[in-house]
């Protein structure tokens, strides 16, 4: 073992210990071999010096698997992403329509909740397809914004139950939650709720309605449980108990509808709108954080923010002086600031904070 400042280091070099920010976050982790881009991740935090071991690197065979090459695993498994991906979208597609039918047709008929449940199902075996902070519907119609909310907010909310370690049997109910949260819209005025300007305060307390609304439609409805219910009634409920319609503070919310308050808040300032453009995820993210304290529970928002963020070194992004570049280390205290790399230089997030992460680019 040997301390070698950093200034001397070259890459191929193992880490025989754990590098730390001076805050505390871990670095770089013991035994990590050294990239040319994590020298300069350890100049731009200023660490000194790093422990590391000089014995000769272990190469790993460049022979392709015996039978295929790596040239045609490479185009299998593109292949197989790309069929896949078209999959998830065509059961997508057909979940937005089976809902927009539904909010349509609910005000005359009893909502079709069998048809919801299967489709459902369909789309949710291809859950693997669907990144939460990279999906975005292509070609959407405005008008149809409040159908995708609720598939996105179903998806989403699915995935957070899994994430915060609800019941397996809850997962399908927290989906339908997500899925039928803001049916009570459907006896809204449609020219309040797709008006392309601010609303009136009396406009602001007809639209406040759809959660109750919501609730005694699904009063009735089989195959759900009193949690969806509480979801359409409870969705903008705040922990500190400044929400709506019933001011109820903290557990007096039940889980379902706190789940679906954070999906839904993502969906709604990333997705575009009549009167604003959609918001950069890692921005909304930052502004989620912000509304934990007091308002969104936080420890469902601190769950969903860390499985969006955890993996993204790598990741190529798009700033919003519209440079693009490469994540390259996210501290875990501040996991939407991350240390970018872009053509060359490295840009600190945390120090910049007149720039942020505009988006992913896929």
């Amino acid at each position: 073992m040997t301390t070698v400042p950093v200034s001397e280091l070259k890459a191929g070099l193992k880490l025989q210990s754990d590098v730390f920010t001076e805050m505390g976050s871990l670095l770089l982790p013991k035994g990590r071999i050294l990239l040319p881009r994590d020298l300069e991740i350890l100049e731009a935090f200023l660490i000194q010096q790093v422990e590391v071991g000089t014995d000769d690197l272990t190469k790993s065979s460049s022979e392709p698997t015996a039978g295929r090459s790596g040239t045609d695993e490479s185009q299998e498994a593109s292949l197989e992403g790309r069929d896949g991906s078209e999959q998830f979208q065509v059961e997508y597609d057909k979940m937005v329509m089976l809902v927009k039918s539904a909010f349509q047709s609910v005000l005359v008929s009893n909502l079709s909740i069998y048809e919801l449940r299967g489709q459902l199902e369909s789309l949710l075996s291809h859950i693997q397809r669907y990144n939460v902070m990279t999906y975005t519907p292509p070609a959407m119609i405005e008008v149809d914004y409040i159908f995708h909310n609720a598939v996105l907010t179903s998806l989403t909310s699915y995935s957070i139950a899994q994430w915060i370690g609800l019941p397996q049997k809850d997962w399908m109910q927290v989906a339908f939650a997500g899925l039928l949260h803001d049916i009570g819209n459907a006896k809204m005025d449609p020219s309040i709720l797709y008006k392309p300007s601010q609303l009136t305060r009396e406009e602001q307390e007809e639209i406040r309605l759809h959660t109750s609304l919501g609730y005694q439609m699904l009063r009735n409805v089989k195959a759900i449980n009193e949690g969806v219910r509480l979801a359409a009634l409870q969705h903008h409920e705040k922990v500190d108990g400044t929400g709506y319609p019933l001011r109820l503070k903290g557990e007096q919310i039940h889980i379902y509808a706190k789940i679906v308050g954070v999906a839904d808040v993502f969906h709604a300032m990333t997705l575009e709108k009549t009167y604003r453009p959609a918001q950069s995820p890692y921005l909304v993210l930052e502004q989620i954080k912000s509304e934990s304290f007091g308002k969104l529970d936080p420890s469902v928002v601190q769950v969903f923010i860390q499985k969006l963020t955890q993996f993204n070194n790598g990741t190529k992004v798009r700033l919003s002086d519209n440079r693009t570049g490469e994540i390259i280390f996210a501290d875990r205290d501040h996991p939407t600031r991350p240390l970018i790399q872009v053509d060359g230089e490295i840009i600190n997030l945390m120090l910049q904070r007149e720039l942020y992460i505009e988006c992913i680019v896929t």
